[in-house]
C-alpha cells in the first residue's frame, strides 16, 4: 500500500465532554453518490476512536501541500494539538482546520469492524472548498503535486 498515494486528512470531533480531538487520517474513501457516503478507518487505540463513536457529527479537513506540519502534529501525540493553530467552530460545535482545501462535514451513518481499525462510514451532509494543491502521502514520506 506505500506504493499508493492517498490525499491527508485531519478528522476533528468535540467529544462528548467538550474536547477538541483531532486525527491525521489518509484512509478516505468514496463509499456511494446517493446517499453522499465516505469512509474513514479509525485505529483501536487511537484516542479519536472512542470518541467518534459516541459523537453524531464530524469533520474532515483535506489537507493543502503547505500543511504537511498540521499533517505531522495530529499524527503524533501531542499534549493540545489545537493549541496556537488556526480553526474555528461552527454553530453546531463541528472543528474547521484553517487553511483546508476542503472541510467535509459528516454525520456517522454506520461503522464495521475491520482488524484493528474501525470503518467509520458518514454522510456528507455540508462542507466547503477552497484552491490549492494536495497534500500526499507516499512511500511512508508526505509529497506535493508540481
Amino acid at each position: 500500500m506505500g506504493r499508493f498515494a492517498t490525499g491527508v486528512t485531519i478528522i476533528t470531533v468535540t467529544a462528548v465532554d467538550g474536547r477538541l480531538l483531532g486525527m491525521t487520517a489518509n484512509s478516505l474513501a468514496s463509499v456511494s453518490l446517493y446517499p453522499p457516503l465516505l469512509s474513514v478507518c479509525v485505529e483501536h487505540e487511537a484516542e479519536m476512536h472512542g470518541a467518534i463513536l459516541k459523537v453524531k457529527q464530524f469533520v474532515i479537513n483535506v489537507l493543502s501541500s503547505t500543511q504537511e506540519t498540521l499533517a505531522r502534529r495530529f499524527a503524533d501525540r501531542h499534549e493540545d494539538r489545537f493549541d496556537g493553530i488556526g480553526y474555528h467552530l461552527t454553530p453546531d460545535g463541528l472543528i474547521l482546520l484553517g487553511g483546508a482545501l476542503a472541510h467535509i462535514e459528516c454525520q456517522r451513518y454506520a461503522e464495521y469492524p475491520g482488524g484493528d481499525h474501525t470503518i467509520v462510514v458518514g454522510r456528507v451532509v455540508g462542507g466547503t472548498t477552497s484552491k490549492g494543491r494536495p497534500l500526499l502521502y507516499y512511500r511512508g514520506g508526505y509529497a506535493a503535486l508540481e
